[in-house]
């Protein structure tokens, strides 16, 4: 009896000192490992109960169930794996958060990139006609984040019609569809005609999700060309 309870203790103490190191390393609590054994050495990492974060407490998270993590885990490694653990290396991403109901300041977003803690929090239950897509368009914010000099927004707004302008701020405007435009002119979707940063997301999403149209229209084109060059003088081995 006393060796098994000195089994239970040993184990509580390891399970706290490791979400203790958890925390330490990217200020997150209430997490739990969920796979760390990777090919392309992301650590994902869920909720184990609801966090807020953030300098005002203004991001919040709460736990899924078992069920949904093992489902929506599978189609988050499949498209992440298109990733390579070098690219990620110099992108700065390495934690992976799984949860759901993810909002900032009372808004809905379905991930928080923080190149900085070399994290990405991604809201599993976001719209299932776009999550897949979403994925690639949140892990562009955080290649964007790191390579602000080589995805210069002045140059890409310069492709754009003169009378066009991007609002202050994504959540500055009404545009938020997500649906591809069958027939885009300058604009994939709605959403990339809030902000540079967005637009620039929604293309390579579009990229990396394989739906583009077969024959772009002259501003598209011109972006596309953009966010390739850009990726490869990040790394020269990049795959699309």
């Amino acid at each position: 009896m006393k060796l098994f309870k000195l089994i239970l203790l040993c184990l509580f103490l390891f399970s706290k000192v490791h979400a203790n190191t958890i925390y330490e390393l990217i200020k997150i609590p209430n997490l739990e490992i969920y796979n760390i054994k990777t090919e392309n050495k992301l650590r994902y990492l869920y909720a184990k109960q609801p966090f807020t974060i953030g300098v005002d407490n203004n991001i919040n998270c709460v736990n899924s169930s078992k069920q949904d993590l093992k489902r929506k885990y599978t189609i988050i490694e499949k498209n992440l794996n298109r990733y390579t653990k070098d690219f990620l290396k110099k992108i700065n991403l390495k934690y992976i958060v799984l949860c759901e109901d993810l909002s900032i300041s009372g808004i809905k977003t379905a991930g928080i990139p923080d190149n900085i803690m070399k994290t990405l929090i991604v809201d599993i239950k976001f719209n299932e006609k776009y999550f897949e897509r979403v994925l690639h368009h949140e892990v562009f914010h955080i290649i964007n984040d790191t390579y602000k000099e080589i995805f210069n927004y002045k140059i890409w707004s310069s492709y754009n019609p003169k009378e066009f302008n991007y609002a202050e701020c994504s959540t500055c405007t009404k545009k938020i569809g997500l649906d591809t435009y069958l027939e885009p002119n300058g604009f994939i979707t709605e959403y990339s005609q809030s902000t540079a940063s967005e637009d620039m997301a929604e293309v390579f999403s579009h990229l990396m999700y394989g739906n583009l149209p077969k024959v772009p229209d002259p501003i598209l084109k011109k972006k596309i060309e953009f966010i390739k060059k850009g990726l490869l003088k990040i790394d020269e081995n990049f795959i699309l």
